[in-house]
């Protein structure tokens, strides 16, 4: 089996090159990464530590791609994944790396017949639908009501079937054209693909930022005692995520790559749902409790563009398809990262 991580020097696809490898050491794994983000120079001598030959270059570029040569299976882990991605100048960048990269990456596997795993993501929803879903304010956290005004939205959360008529920042557009894309090489040319639109995932050698990895983000000020805020929604820090330890996700690419035609067509929303979520008041609580220091939370009630209160993954679909269940509760996924950070102080403090 030769698989080819795209993004493999990012956070997730770091993770997943390396779990495959640890997995099964007969495969031969291959992560292609354009060393553009800040940190994830950090990961090459993981990569290479793990036996995963690393190649640098762009999705952007089909030749980039093309260089890598024959593979059996490609898991595209790369993009640009911030929200905000765009909004204060060019599209340019989110446009190429996500729709135009996610096109070279089919082309690739369209002419080796490789099997593709797609990690797309939950802003294909859209904002203002999900911006005016009936919510309960509960002591630290919203709640969805359980009478919503469109079909997919649930106390469970976001189904796959929630409308999807609207605007939903150009980092969720480019990721949803994508995923027609990748039906459109399904239908003409017979490609294998699975998409998964997670929530969001966490974990360490995610180096967080305010837009992008929040719980990283809030356990690396916590750590280094950094200020914070709470944005939006009255500044009350009860909005809401779920979350994912990157772990588990690698256990359900593992299963997804051992069974492509099982797999094949099945667009499923991977996440913590309910049971494994966090506000950002809860999350401030925990990072104390772990980090053992406490620091200032500023508020503000200013929104921000393409946020929403109340984001949790339905994955009543996916769970019907596999035994898999996250294994890792919210407060082992904050734990995880703040022992990884502790380990790794001086380089992180450098790097980010």
């Amino acid at each position: 089996m030769r698989v080819l991580v795209t993004g493999g020097a990012g956070f997730i696809g770091s993770a997943v090159a390396i779990g495959l490898a640890e997995r099964h050491q007969g495969w031969e794994l291959m992560a292609l990464d354009n060393l553009r983000r800040r940190g994830a120079e950090l990961n090459l001598p993981r990569l290479r530590e793990a036996g995963v030959r690393f190649l640098h270059g762009d999705i952007r570029e089909l030749d980039d791609l093309l260089a890598a040569g024959e593979c059996d299976a490609l898991v595209e882990c790369s993009a640009e994944p911030s929200a905000l991605a765009g909004r204060d100048g060019s599209p340019a960048y989110v446009v190429h790396s996500n729709l135009v990269g996610a096109y070279n990456c089919l082309e690739l596997a369209r002419r080796h017949g490789a099997y593709v795993i797609f990690l797309s993501t939950s802003r294909v929803y859209p904002v203002r639908p999900l911006a005016a879903l009936a919510i309960e304010e509960a002591q630290t956290r919203f709640e969805l009501g359980s009478d919503q005004p469109v079909t997919g939205a649930s106390p469970a959360g976001i189904a796959e079937d929630f409308p999807l008529a609207g605007a939903r920042t150009l980092y969720g557009a480019t990721k949803l054209a994508a995923e027609l894309l990748i039906e459109e090489y399904r239908d003409a040319y017979g490609l294998r693909a699975v998409i998964d639109r997670c929530g969001v995932i966490a974990g360490p050698w995610q180096m967080g930022k305010v837009d992008q990895g929040v719980f990283t983000f809030w356990m690396l000020a916590h750590h280094f005692r950094r200020s914070l805020e709470y944005i939006g929604f009255g500044g009350t820090g009860k909005q809401v995520r779920d979350l994912l330890h990157v772990e588990d996700l690698v256990d359900l690419l593992a299963e997804q790559l051992a069974q492509p035609e099982r797999w094949d067509g099945v667009v499923a929303n991977v996440g913590g749902g309910r049971g494994i979520s966090l506000s950002l008041l809860e999350t401030t609580q925990l990072c104390a409790e772990i980090s053992g220091h406490s620091v200032e939370v500023r508020r503000s009630a200013v929104e921000r563009p393409g946020d929403v209160p109340i984001y949790l993954s339905d994955c009543a679909r996916l769970e019907a398809l596999t035994d898999w269940r996250p294994r890792r509760s919210a407060r082992e996924v904050l734990a995880d990262i703040h022992a990884w950070i502790s380990r790794h102080e001086s380089a992180l403090a450098r790097a980010l």
